[in-house]
């Protein structure tokens, strides 16, 4: 009974500082959607107050379709996302699957090497970066976006994968190998789909930080053919003048994929969240 208790204690703290969390996170996003729809003089006298017959306006949206190629922009941002967001749960789940299933010598120092980049921020090694994707002659392409948000997403992905794969009945594994199972079929057939939680939450929390990201998509593709949606939203930031009807429509259509994952993977993202809190 205790033991029940506690789990379901538990459960509920976990799901009352999740909506907690994301109604404080939504709340920019709606005054950013909410003023997107405003003329500029309303967006700066009520930046609070939703759009009515007066303040109404689509001058921003007609802005960003009419100058430069969003659609180009929001394609490149979705391969860029979806590419390296496969990799990044590919490569994770089977680093973390050798980790917390194979006992060798050096496992624990491995498993650290590996969770250095939590620790140490990639942008450190920006001039370093650069130089290897210049003279690989990636530059600018997406493929070196892809490359750096793989690398860059990796030690969380590990981190959180291994935790729970070690969590996973050995019998159950076991029994697959008296089956005749192969490694490979181990971990696509019977480790992944108990893990899926997990991998929803390693998902939305590495697409974020990949889709929102300004800092390598200046500096790897700058191209007009490779600019990502969050530097494309630049065009309409002046040195001395912002269009910022522009900027926030462009904002607000930038959301749309994150909040479509959060929606699809919500149920997945709390179950992980909420194993995580109570196992």
């Amino acid at each position: 009974m205790s033991v029940a208790r506690h789990s379901n204690v538990g459960s509920f703290a976990a799901h009352a500082i999740l909506a907690t969390y994301t109604v404080i996170a939504l709340f920019p996003v709606i005054v950013i959607v909410v003023n997107s729809f405003k003329t500029r003089k309303a967006i700066f006298r009520s930046p609070l107050s939703p759009p009515d017959g007066e303040t109404f306006s689509l001058i921003g949206y007609e802005t960003v379709m009419a100058q430069g190629d969003f659609v180009l922009y929001f394609q490149n941002s979705l391969i860029v996302t979806v590419v390296a967001l496969a990799l990044v749960l590919l490569f994770g789940a089977m680093a973390a699957f050798a980790l917390s299933e194979y006992r060798f010598r050096g496992n624990m120092l491995m498993g650290l090497y590996l969770a250095l980049g939590i620790m140490i921020p990639i942008r450190l090694g920006t001039v370093a970066i650069m130089q290897m994707m210049v003279a690989a002659g990636l530059v600018p392409t997406l493929t070196a976006l892809i490359l750096v948000y793989t690398a860059q997403g990796l030690p969380l992905a590990i981190f959180i994968l291994s935790e729970f794969m070690r969590t996973v009945s050995d019998d159950l594994k076991d029994a697959g190998r008296i089956d005749g199972l192969s490694e490979y079929r181990i971990f696509f057939r019977l480790v992944l789909p108990l893990v899926r939680p997990a991998l929803a939450t390693v998902a939305v929390f590495t697409m974020i930080p990949i889709w929102n990201d300004l800092w390598f998509p200046l500096l790897l593709a700058s191209a007009e053919e490779t600019k990502t949606v969050t530097l494309g939203a630049q065009v309409f930031i002046g040195q001395f003048v912002t269009n910022w009807n522009a900027v926030l429509a462009a904002l607000s259509l930038a959301i749309l994929p994150v909040l479509v994952l959060y929606i699809v993977f919500s149920r997945q993202l709390i179950s992980g969240i909420t194993a995580g809190a109570v196992k």
